[in-house]
């Protein structure tokens, strides 16, 4: 888990999809990777892939198993990587081929052409109560819990979390994004670039040590991110996906 990873040109980067039933884009776009239409190098998936994917609660597999099979059947061909986010956890034997980095061991330190990058989802350096809620819902025993509750109740939980999910704005600004983001991550790490997704303001911010990306949402208009060398880019070129394009 420790050891630093190597970021490769032409890595395909993909944050914030929230796939479901009502946002079933990203599908589309892993099937294009699975079928060789689209060719990355590796896939950097930086959590919140999916709306609701628990380890311990298999109802969430079920939901969501022809992504996750593909997913799958990927990792076999590329390296692909997935930073665990608040939406998606506790996943090591769902993706056994995967490298699954869980919240524990953000941000994961990697290199790029000489550069040191930092990975995370984008819920690290919380306040105090935000830490104890993640610790909470990725709990063990709380999960089974929660998927015996629900599994009663013909799974009345989890459609009621999709129903509220399905309903928040996943695409509005951060207002005083700079601000908050100098204050949490500014003083504590030295690197090249620090790049997150969670917040979904496809922004980058110039600090004092590093440059700050902020990944654009997969769910807000399908955006991915290509990793590239070139010296007017700062290190992610910017796609939206469009099916069959």
């Amino acid at each position: 888990m420790l050891q630093e990873l190597q970021i490769l040109e032409g890595a395909f980067v993909v944050a914030d999809a929230h796939y479901s039933h009502k946002r079933p884009d990203l599908l589309d776009f892993i099937k294009e990777i699975h079928s060789k239409k689209l060719h990355p190098t590796q896939l950097i998936l930086m959590g919140d892939i999916f709306d609701a994917l628990f380890g311990e609660v298999v109802y969430t597999h079920t939901i969501n198993q022809e992504a996750i099979t593909l997913i799958n059947e990927i990792s076999l061909d590329i390296e692909v990587i997935y930073l665990e986010g608040n939406h998606d956890f506790n996943l090591k034997n769902i993706f056994p081929h995967v490298k699954i980095f869980p919240i524990s061991f953000q941000p994961v330190t990697c290199r790029f052409e000489g550069k040191k990058v930092l990975l995370a989802h984008g819920d690290i350096e919380s306040p105090l109560g935000y830490r104890v809620y993640t610790s909470l819902i990725r709990n063990s025993t709380v999960l089974s819990l929660l998927r015996a509750v629900d599994s009663l109740t013909g799974h009345y939980i989890l459609k009621c979390l999709d129903l509220y999910l399905s309903k928040k704005n996943d695409c509005r600004e951060f207002i005083g994004l700079e601000k908050f983001i100098s204050n949490r991550l500014g003083e504590k790490y030295k690197c090249d670039y620090f790049v997150e997704g969670h917040f979904h303001q496809n922004r980058t911010i110039k600090l004092k040590d590093f440059t700050y990306i902020n990944l654009g949402a997969f769910a807000c208009n399908q955006r991915y991110f290509i990793v590239k060398s070139a010296q007017d880019t700062e290190l992610l070129q910017e796609n939206i996906f469009s099916k069959g394009i």
